[in-house]
């Protein structure tokens, strides 16, 4: 049986005989659906296709990991190269034998954590090929739509080695984390936070929203508890999910800027 990968937000679902129904993931009014509904393909189709991953240096033991052509809601994900064992976070939906021998040249993957359900990708076929743990949040089990035996569940915080960090933030989803990397950004500290955190497209700025596809915002109350969850780490620089969603310094003001903004403009 194969495993089919949703084109429409690239998160795989479990094996089986024929093409899932629907998205789980797709149908959650979070996400969407373009006309005519779910579109899948298996893991072979899209080598087969051309698809192949990209990898681009970001700092010092960090790479940005893509897929190319366009797949899935386009996030990249991040490698980083941790003394205990590398972590991979947020997962692709694809995957292909140049990127497993690259990703083995640099140390292959402890841990893989994705930071909410739309990020899930193909997490247990990259856990296969690794030998990897997934880590995934507690509040979120009910969305793993493949549960190997590779699959662990934390919640609230969780320590994965000197200086990295799990934090479960909740918002766009209950298990919404983002991860702390105390030696990041030259030892001024990074926070990897997806969407979480989502940061805006002038990398000044940074919201809050239940979906983003739907423009459904979050409450104020609701923006101010996620920043609480972060606001004691001292960072400067955040890693959005996005190639291109990156705020390189002052990152820590850019969030408590935006939290005032987004509690005024909400309550106006």
């Amino acid at each position: 049986m194969d495993a089919y990968i949703c084109l429409t937000c690239g998160v795989q679902q479990g094996p089986s005989s024929e093409p899932p129904g629907e998205c789980p993931i797709c149908a959650d009014p979070r996400q969407y659906l373009e006309p005519p509904g779910a579109r899948w393909a298996t893991m072979a189709q899209l080598r087969e296709e051309g698809y192949r991953i990209v990898m681009r240096p970001l700092e010092p033991r960090l790479w940005g990991i893509g897929v190319e052509p366009w797949m899935g809601i386009g996030q990249r994900a991040l490698l980083l190269q941790a003394e205990g064992g590398n972590i991979l976070w947020d997962c692709l939906g694809f995957l292909n034998e140049a990127a497993m021998a690259q990703i083995g040249s640099l140390g292959g993957i402890r841990y893989i954590c994705p930071s909410h359900p739309h990020f899930f990708g193909a997490m247990a076929e990259w856990a296969q090929a690794f030998g990897a743990v997934v880590l995934v949040c507690e509040a979120d089990k009910g969305w793993v739509p493949w549960q190997s035996s590779y699959v662990r569940f934390w919640r609230d915080v969780l320590e994965l080695g000197p200086g990295l960090r799990l934090v479960q933030c909740g918002g766009h989803f209950p298990g919404s984390a983002v991860l702390y990397w105390a030696e990041g950004a030259e030892g001024r500290g990074t926070l990897c936070t997806s969407d979480t955190i989502m940061v805006t497209r002038d990398k000044q700025h940074v919201t809050f929203m239940w979906s983003y596809p739907n423009m459904v915002p979050l409450s104020p109350k609701e923006a101010i508890r996620i920043v609480r969850r972060v606001r004691h780490l001292p960072f400067d620089r955040i890693y959005g999910g996005w190639w291109d969603r990156v705020i390189w310094r002052d990152g820590r003001r850019a969030i408590e800027r935006s939290l005032a903004r987004y509690v005024a403009k909400t309550l106006s």
